[in-house]
This record gives C-alpha cells, sequence and structure tokens, in this order.
C-alpha cells in the first residue's frame, strides 16, 4: 500500500514508518521540512503545513491509507496555535482525504483527552470527555479526535489510538525535561509518590499503529472506536522517573511537595505568564503538570487487545535499557 504518515520525522512517526517499511510498504512523511534520517530507511517526504489545502491535496495523491501523527504538544501555549495545528489541521487533513476516497485512517490521540482533575483507574474508553481542560493541547486533541470520529461512514474507517508517555531512546519530550529539571535543582515530588501512570515505550506505541491499521483495513466493525495503549502495567510514577534519572547519570529525586501548593503554584505562575503575556519558556509549574505528576492515570487496554490483538513488543525493563 501507499501510505502517508503526518509528522512522520517526528520521534513516534519515525518509527511507524519504519516498521510500515519492513512490511513492504511505499511510505511517505509529511512534514514542513525534509529529514535525512527518513532517507536511510528510504521513505520519501512531501513537504506541506496541515494548514496548506493544496499542499494536503498534492500529498494525498495515490495515497491508500493515513496514519495521522502530526500536533503540537505541550502543556504551555498560545491558544490559537494549538487550535490550528491540532484542530484544524486535523479537520483540513480529514476533509482532503474524504476528497480522495481514502478509506483508512488511524489518528493519534493522548489520554489526555479524557483527563480532568480526578485520578484514572483502570477506565476503559467509556469514559466521558471532562467538562473542562488544564491545557489547550488536550483540549484540541479532544476535539480532533471527535472530529475524525464523526467522519466514520461506509466509505470512510478511522479509529484513533490514545498512547501515553511516550518514551524512548532519543525522546525528545519526556527524557530531556526530567533531566534538565533534575540538573537544575527544579525536580520535586509531587504528592506522596505512590500515584500510578500508564506509560509505552515508542516501539510499542508504533506497532499499535501498525497493528490497528492492519485489523482496520480487514475488520471495518472497528471504525469509528478509540483504544488506550500502553504498557503491559501502570508504572508507580516517581519510581519510573527516578530509574531514568539514574540511568541519565542524575541523582533520584527526594525532596517533595504537596499537591495543593504545587496546584497552586501553577495556577500563579500561568496568571503571571497570561498577564505578561509569556508563552515562551513555558511556566516551571502549571495546574496541568501538578496533576500529572501527582494524580493515577492509569487505563485498560483490553479493548485494544481484543480488538486488534495488542501487546507489548518491549517489557518495560527492557524498554528502560533502550534509553541509555
Amino acid at each position: 500500500m501507499n501510505i502517508l504518515v503526518t509528522g512522520g520525522a517526528g520521534f513516534l512517526g519515525r518509527y511507524i514508518c519504519s516498521e510500515l517499511k519492513s512490511k513492504g510498504h511505499e511510505v511517505f512523511s509529511f512534514s514542513r521540512n525534509h529529514y535525512d534520517h527518513l532517507d536511510e530507511i528510504e521513505v520519501k517526504t512531501k513537504k506541506g503545513s496541515l494548514l496548506d489545502v493544496a499542499a494536503l491535496d498534492k500529498a494525498l495523491e495515490n495515497i491508500d491509507a493515513v496514519i495521522h501523527t502530526a500536533a503540537i504538544a505541550g502543556v504551555w501555549g498560545k491558544k490559537e496555535d494549538f487550535y490550528n495545528t491540532n484542530y484544524v489541521g486535523t479537520m483540513n487533513l480529514v476533509d482532503a482525504c474524504l476528497h480522495h476516497k481514502i478509506k483508512y485512517f488511524i489518528n493519534t490521540s493522548s489520554p489526555s483527552v479524557v483527563f480532568g482533575k480526578e485520578d484514572i483507574l483502570g477506565a476503559d474508553e467509556s469514559i466521558s470527555y471532562p467538562k473542562k481542560y488544564l491545557t489547550h493541547y488536550a483540549h484540541t486533541k479532544a476535539m480532533a479526535e471527535q472530529y475524525v470520529i464523526s467522519k466514520c461512514s461506509e466509505s470512510f474507517f478511522a479509529l484513533s489510538l490514545r498512547p501515553h508517555l511516550i518514551f524512548g531512546k532519543d525522546d525528545p519530550h519526556i527524557i530531556p525535561r526530567l533531566v534538565e529539571s533534575a540538573r537544575a535543582d527544579r525536580l520535586k515530588v509531587v504528592g506522596d509518590g505512590q500515584n500510578l501512570v500508564d506509560v509505552i515505550h515508542v516501539k510499542n506505541a508504533a506497532h499499535a499503529h501498525v497493528l490497528a491499521l492492519e485489523e482496520l483495513i480487514q475488520n471495518k466493525n472497528i471504525s469509528a472506536n478509540c483504544y488506550f495503549i500502553g504498557q503491559d502495567e501502570p508504572v508507580n510514577l516517581w519510581s519510573f522517573i527516578n530509574d531514568i534519572l539514574v540511568l541519565k547519570g542524575q541523582e533520584a529525586v527526594v525532596d517533595s511537595i504537596s499537591f495543593s501548593r504545587a496546584y497552586k503554584i501553577g495556577y500563579f505562575l500561568e496568571f503571571i505568564y497570561k498577564l505578561i503575556g509569556i508563552y515562551k519558556p513555558e511556566p516551571p509549574m502549571t495546574r496541568f503538570v501538578a496533576t500529572q505528576l501527582a494524580k493515577n492515570h492509569y487505563f485498560s487496554h483490553e479493548k485494544a487487545k481484543k480488538d486488534f490483538g495488542y501487546k507489548c513488543i518491549l517489557n518495560t525493563k527492557e524498554a528502560l535499557k533502550t534509553i541509555v
């Protein structure tokens, strides 16, 4: 098949491209720039923006399926930036797929779309979207996910995957932030340090996307569904963070701060940053970060196992070894 991966040069996207290539597909990456590391695995780049309808129209010529990973991620930033890329960009892409009569579409979402302020303990996909979001990222990803699902029909088959806290070698997000914060002595345990969370190694996340696409082609009944995916079991967040820090040559975190205090600090900093108009760098603490660091947030993966045979190809112990 001819498969287009939006954000194919990104952390998750390149692993998806690599696995698709190993299965004999012709793979194209859609991104703003050309990246040499994709040339090495013979993935061709189609340049453009999700907001450029003409570029999307050209990129989708002769494409059979799309895996959509491109997005703006982060806990802080301008609302319009998240809205335009994550929501409007996804709408443009879906509409262009419909125009080109592309049947198969895999959307990369996030468990953040169902995260408000309360603990989530083993919830399945029946969990509702929250009434209020603490980040523009989570809100716009939820809007995008709902748009994708709303467009499913007898001629357009799509589903949405929700990988949680993707990590691995060359991770540009989670691990560098942790190491940087630890070096600057800014990292503290938030809450009691006993909270359990889902994480997922990038190879498992990529594998899930490929499995989902393969099953969707064979079994269109799974269209219009959302799926949580993660490692086999949730991890203690602070033990996991400390394992990473030690592997990266840093000391484990021992100092702590209460959730209520961290949340209040985050609220205050958000207010000041908005008042002054600071969007880069992000505040050292936000309400969302405080909540993510202190609360339980892990999910059931039974639906993904049942519907498209998802299972980890790399367990957590083995996965941690890959980041050294």
